[in-house]
């Protein structure tokens, strides 16, 4: 499988809440890295594994909607939008995934996205008015 389409089901796994074949997709040795100070880090399919009935759980009808991909060899960069609801707030939250597929597996993911869109749109943090 291309690279291209391995990101593509990838995402559509973790939409779909699949557990599973999300898992099945990263390498044994995958790294996840957010730049995201709200994000964290992980190394290894099943550290990964493990957190990922947390995190889905967080964000109730998780779904990424890929608004632009471009691939060049094994890399592959996605322009995203992450619609979910999380603890009663519906959020929209842009962002950017950078994978490294290797032999059909994950092998990087770096996710970059803005943790004040979030917490704006949980309330955490008011929004603010006309710039200075």
């Amino acid at each position: 499988m291309d690279p291209e389409a391995v990101v593509e089901r990838y995402l559509q796994a973790l939409s779909a809440a699949d557990l599973e074949t999300t898992a099945s997709l990263v390498a044994v040795d995958f790294h996840t890295e957010h730049t995201s100070a709200l994000g964290s880090s992980s190394h290894g399919r099943a550290a990964y594994r493990e957190r990922l009935p947390g995190f889905l759980a967080q964000f109730a009808g998780l779904h990424y909607e890929i608004v632009r991909a471009v691939a060049d060899g094994d890399q592959v960069v996605v322009r995203y939008r992450l619609t979910a609801n999380f603890a009663g707030h519906p959020l929209d939250i842009p962002g950017v995934m950078w994978f490294r597929v290797v032999t059909g597996l994950i092998a990087e993911r770096t996710d970059v996205w803005d943790s004040l869109t979030f917490l704006r749109q949980t309330g955490a943090v008011e929004e603010r008015g006309e710039p200075m």
